[in-house]
């Protein structure tokens, strides 16, 4: 199906910090964004849904900003998805080609062989990514559709999700008032927003640095080849400062925004800072560099999980573009240097992109899982054949859930 002139779409990031919901109006240039509202989110924790009634309050919250501003109602939306327990793996599947010739129904059967794998009960497939297709031998394919052959082969990378974290996540939005059209893994909509196709195909990881996890995806030869999430992201960060200087967790947000750096060595040796005290103490004043003491180990150690992930994924030597850091915890000063340390690979900020419209407002690391699923229904609906195999079992599944709520 094919976009309409000015159909609205919804993009709705269920954050562990922030709740984000962005309408687009589909424009013959593309997307412009027309609404935008955020909340902050409480009920998550390391992205999964442990309080419905916060999350739904949240959402809604969030929905009616993003509606007043965009002057529609919001029916449906785009829901992302994170948390530890998302899993990434490739998988292969290959069928006879039946007219010797490539049709829709080859492609259908050949990507229903790759994802007919055992997997436990209480997970679910989430997406089926097409990498790569062999027809007799010959690889490298992007789009077998219509070739000569008699055997096709797909190389495709499978995401998993625990059936209940999904679950949840379709339930809040119901209790919103809300029908979710997908649930999109959030580093793949990331990807969509800040990524350029040039760097897909050279090699990059994109890291997501959200409040409760941080989301890895890593992209060569234009296809994605691992997808994980580790539940670690901003609110150690601000948790530790916490801790560390004895100070309530949102004067410790605060701090952390506005002096903390992951880079000590670039600061001046005698800045200070005032520290709110708990409990009615009197505040104190601490070297700045004591905070960033605290961050930087931290944030160390976050890029070095990162590090095993692309070790995992055996993609250390292909990664030419290097890195692109995304989300909203990316802002923090220094962040980008230690991660060339870390990594030895080029890194950049992202920002969402191709986007127009209420561009000033959405031109921030923040937002780009929120922009990216936007860019995600786009193609989906414009390549929905890509997803075939995918949408039309998830709609089953979907509407099973909904039946089993109401």
């Amino acid at each position: 199906m094919a976009q309409k002139k000015g159909e609205l779409i919804v993009g709705l990031d269920i954050g562990t910090t922030k709740i984000c919901c962005i309408v687009g109006e589909v424009g013959p240039e593309g997307i412009d964004v027309i609404g935008i509202g955020t909340h902050p989110s409480r009920g998550l924790r390391k992205g999964v849904v442990i309080n419905i009634e916060a999350t739904v309050s949240s959402i809604r919250r969030a929905v009616e900003e993003a509606e007043l501003m965009a002057g529609c109602e919001i029916a449906s939306v785009y829901a992302g998805i994170a948390g530890g327990h998302i899993r990434g793996f490739n998988s292969q599947g290959v069928v006879a080609v039946k007219d010797k010739e490539v049709k829709q129904g080859d492609i259908a059967r050949v990507l229903d062989a790759a994802r007919a794998i055992n997997i436990p009960q209480d997970r679910e497939i989430l997406h089926v990514l097409p990498q790569d297709y062999i027809i007799d031998e010959q690889d490298g394919i992007k789009e077998p559709l219509g070739m000569s052959g008699v055997r096709l082969e797909a190389k495709v990378h499978i995401v998993t999700a625990a059936v209940s974290s999904a679950q949840n996540i379709v339930k809040c939005c119901a209790k919103a008032g809300l029908q979710v059209s997908d649930i999109v893994l959030e580093p793949l909509a990331s990807a969509e927003a800040v990524l350029a196709d040039e760097e897909k195909e050279l090699g990059v990881a994109l890291v997501d640095v959200g409040g409760g996890t941080t989301d890895v995806a890593i992209f060569s030869g234009g296809a994605i080849q691992h997808t994980s999430v580790i539940p670690l992201g901003g609110n150690h960060l601000t948790n530790d400062i916490a801790v560390g200087l004895r100070t309530p967790m949102n004067e410790a947000e605060r701090i952390k925004v506005k002096y903390g750096s992951a880079q000590s060595a670039l600061l001046d040796k005698d800045e200070t800072i005032e520290v709110p005290s708990v409990g009615g103490r009197a505040p104190r004043v601490l070297a700045r560099r004591i905070l960033c003491e605290i961050i930087e180990p931290r944030v160390e150690e976050l890029f070095q999980l990162v590090h095993r992930e692309v070790q995992k994924a055996g993609q250390e030597d292909l990664l030419a573009s290097g890195v692109v850091l995304t989300g909203g915890s990316t802002l923090l000063h220094g962040m980008p240097e230690l991660a060339e340390e870390v990594l030895g690979l080029p890194a950049r900020r992202g920002l969402p992109r191709n986007i127009g419209g209420l561009t000033d407002v959405v031109k921030s690391p923040q937002h780009a899982t929120a922009v990216g699923l936007l860019h995600y229904a786009i193609k989906q609906q414009t390549e929905g054949r890509v997803f075939a195999g995918d949408a039309s079992s998830f709609r089953e599944r979907f509407l099973g859930w909904v039946k089993e709520l109401f």
